[in-house]
């Protein structure tokens, strides 16, 4: 049986943060691809065992097995006391609510601090951007996370350029701060890291080996547009039920408004201020959303799926749909109703 060989003295360390939110997923993940550089294209094309170029080292503040927390068990390697000077650190994802304010990590906060004041490269998957943000250390950068934390990052956070669309930023003083955005970008995250550690070859070699096909497009023709139902103003509330049914009528605004039986003043500044949006702007997120079943789901024509959701003019339609969504309708269904087929 074949030995699998330790990376050797001149690895570069990579430190996975696993903090009390973190997922065994991502950061085993990030383990195994990070640490196949340079060892595994050796093992498939030659049948020996190539030099690791990385080493992936999973660090906690007290060096503890803890369950994650998605249930799974997490077996750190080191403290942080143990690990001062990483050359990159990677945060992994945090399985948090997108309004949720992260609590009890103020060791990994100094930790990361202090690691960045040390020239290392911090890194963050999904929503371990969020970490990055509570540290201070995105302040006056571009940034990206998960799509459905975006805007909560944006809310807490003003001072961060935050970029919805985005899979991949990369920001800071000698670009030292890289995020990943939602789900398997996190894949994305460790190739570039591979490219700019060992080097482009490599990446590519890791591309092959695994399948990985690299998220051109970003993250947000996979977003959900529609936002989550507020209650707290229960006239508004009503109105969402309303139009969440009538959002395919001619004039569903002016629907909303008979409905809250306001002023159209009164509604609309009630409704920017309940759901952060204009009643236009939220009548169009339902409208594109259902465009997008509707693609992924049937054949019918661009300019019948735009009139079945609203829309008389089909070309505003196509414009408004590549503008929000950043596919046309035609490559939306291209690529998500190839997907659907397949699961079916």
């Amino acid at each position: 049986m074949t030995q699998l060989v330790g990376p050797s003295s001149t690895a570069v360390t990579i430190a996975l943060l696993a903090g009390p939110d973190a997922t065994a997923s991502t950061l085993y993940g990030m383990y195994d691809l990070l640490g196949s550089a340079g060892r595994d294209w050796e093992l498939l094309t030659n049948g020996r065992m190539g030099e690791p170029r990385l080493k992936p080292v999973i660090v906690s503040r007290d060096g503890c097995g803890f369950r994650a927390a998605n249930g799974a068990w997490i077996e750190p390697d080191a403290t942080l006391d143990e690990c001062l000077a990483p050359t990159v650190v990677c945060i992994p994802d945090l399985f948090v609510a997108p309004e949720a304010r992260l609590e009890g990590y103020a060791e990994e906060i100094a930790w990361l601090r202090t690691c960045r004041r040390d020239g290392a490269l911090l890194a963050a998957a999904c929503t371990g951007a969020l970490l990055l943000a509570e540290a201070g250390l995105l302040d006056g950068e571009d940034a990206t996370t998960h799509w459905a934390y975006c805007d909560a990052l944006a809310r807490r956070f003003p001072r961060v350029r935050v970029h919805a669309h985005r899979s991949l930023v990369v920001a800071g003083e000698g670009q030292r701060l890289i995020m990943a955005g939602g789900g398997t970008s996190w894949v994305d995250l460790a190739l570039f890291l591979v490219a700019r550690l060992v080097g482009v070859d490599e990446a590519m070699h890791l591309a092959r080996i695994h399948l990985i096909d690299w998220h051109q497009d970003g993250q947000q023709p996979y977003a959900a547009l529609t936002r989550s139902r507020q209650v707290a103003d229960a006239c508004i509330a009503r109105c969402q039920v309303w139009v969440a049914q009538h959002y395919d009528t001619p004039s569903p605004v002016a629907g909303m408004v008979r409905l809250s039986g306001l002023s159209e003043r009164s509604f609309k500044r009630r409704f920017k201020a309940a759901t952060g949006m204009t009643p236009m702007e939220y009548v169009h997120t339902l409208r594109l959303e259902e465009a997008k079943q509707i693609l992924e789901s049937g054949d019918a024509p661009i300019d019948e799926v735009a009139e079945q959701v609203g829309y008389s003019d089909p070309s505003f339609f196509r414009r408004l749909f590549g503008r929000r969504v950043g596919l046309t309708p035609s490559q939306y269904r291209r690529r998500f109703r190839a997907m659907r087929l397949r699961l079916q």
